[in-house]
């Protein structure tokens, strides 16, 4: 019997998050090919420009085999968990307006609290804070933010002032 393949330890695999806890800083993604679970490391997540993503969330990424298992390495892609359907009726819930032909703008996070389902970022040159409600971050993929993080958000006029609509990691833009 020969040495494995280089196929047999270093994949590309799409699939879906099982789960991903924040503080122990891991979670698994299950491959649409089937198979074991795949370690995802906060780390590589990091390395994507993320601090969370969400159950469900697609993910396209690289996967190496180690002797615990397989291991991601790199996510090369990402995705939201929900559908159109799902979207629609998150937006109209939360009473926001059409973002689709809105610019993406530079901002940072202000802070962001989970519990309370809700936060804040500063767009580059705007005076004003933008909120950010958790539901706009699950559509999105993420599960919270970070104070600090760096994004890309569409802005829209809510009932109660500027909104995120829409939020993505700083290197998608």
């Amino acid at each position: 019997m020969g040495a494995p393949q280089k196929s047999d330890l270093d994949k590309t695999v799409a699939g879906q998050v099982k789960w991903f806890d924040t503080t122990k800083g891991f979670g698994f993604v299950l491959a649409d090919d089937g198979g074991p679970d795949i370690l995802l490391h906060a780390n590589v997540l990091r390395n994507f420009g993320r601090s969370s993503i969400i159950e469900g969330a697609r993910v396209m990424l690289r996967a190496q085999a180690t002797e615990r298992g397989f291991q991601a390495v790199e996510i090369m892609a990402l995705g939201a968990a929900s559908d159109a359907a799902a979207d629609q009726q998150s937006r109209v819930a939360l009473d926001l307006p059409d973002a689709s032909d809105a610019p993406l703008a530079a901002a940072r996070v202000k802070w962001f609290d989970k519990g309370k389902g809700f936060g804040f970022a500063n767009v580059f040159g705007a005076p004003e804070d933008v909120f950010i409600h958790a539901e706009v971050l699950r559509r999105s993929g993420f599960a919270e933010l970070q104070p600090g993080e760096a994004v890309a958000i569409k802005v829209v006029d809510g009932p109660r002032g500027k909104m995120a609509a829409e939020v993505r990691t700083w290197d998608e833009t």
